[in-house]
């Protein structure tokens, strides 16, 4: 039997842990910021869309509203704290690709660059947003996809090599435990 929260937990707790993407922008300073997010997901194949949260206060916010492309970062288990600490400063005050020491790569059909040290990255141009409470969603058409084919197969990530970042609350992180497969039932 299910049991009713009390007040003060945090409804979105329940669907963590969730995918950690860093969101790479362009900014109206000139430089390029990265945001860790976890509020995100695919949309759609058709077009190939990927939605992320971003609140309106935020710099990123700024930087998205200047430059409406973006590459969406996929990182690896193993860099939980670099993820966190992008997470605790702003690109207003800080450059975070020098602060953190980011390697960026050039990408293919957009401004913001890919960041060298993801497992995956997508770039973005903006195909839609809206605002819901405190956000803006953005919705971004996937124009190219990268990822380390070493790590990657048919099915996905590897995970017996590489697990993707998981995001659970504040500094809780995971990784993946193992994959299972669904048995087809017959018809």
């Amino acid at each position: 039997m299910l049991s009713k929260l009390e007040a003060g937990y945090k409804f979105y707790h329940v669907l963590h842990p969730s995918p950690t993407v860093v969101l790479i922008t362009f900014c109206p300073n000139g430089r390029f910021n990265a945001m860790p997010a976890s509020w995100n997901m695919p949309v759609s194949e058709e077009p190939p869309t990927v939605a992320v949260a971003v609140d309106r206060e935020s710099y990123t916010f700024q930087c998205l509203e200047h430059w409406r492309e973006a590459t969406i970062n996929v990182p690896h288990s193993g860099q939980a704290s670099l993820v966190y600490a992008l997470g605790s400063v702003s690109g207003r005050e800080v450059d975070k690709v020098a602060k953190f020491g980011l390697k960026l790569e050039r990408s293919e059909y957009v401004e913001p660059p890919r960041w060298v040290d993801a497992i995956a990255s997508l770039e973005g141009r903006l195909h839609s947003m809206m605002d819901v409470g405190e956000v803006r969603l953005y919705v971004f058409e996937v124009v190219a996809t990268y990822v380390r084919k070493e790590l990657y197969t048919r099915w996905g990530w590897d995970i017996s090599k590489v697990s993707p970042l998981l995001h659970g609350a504040g500094r809780t992180f995971y990784e993946v435990g193992k994959m299972i497969r669904a048995q087809v039932s017959p018809s």
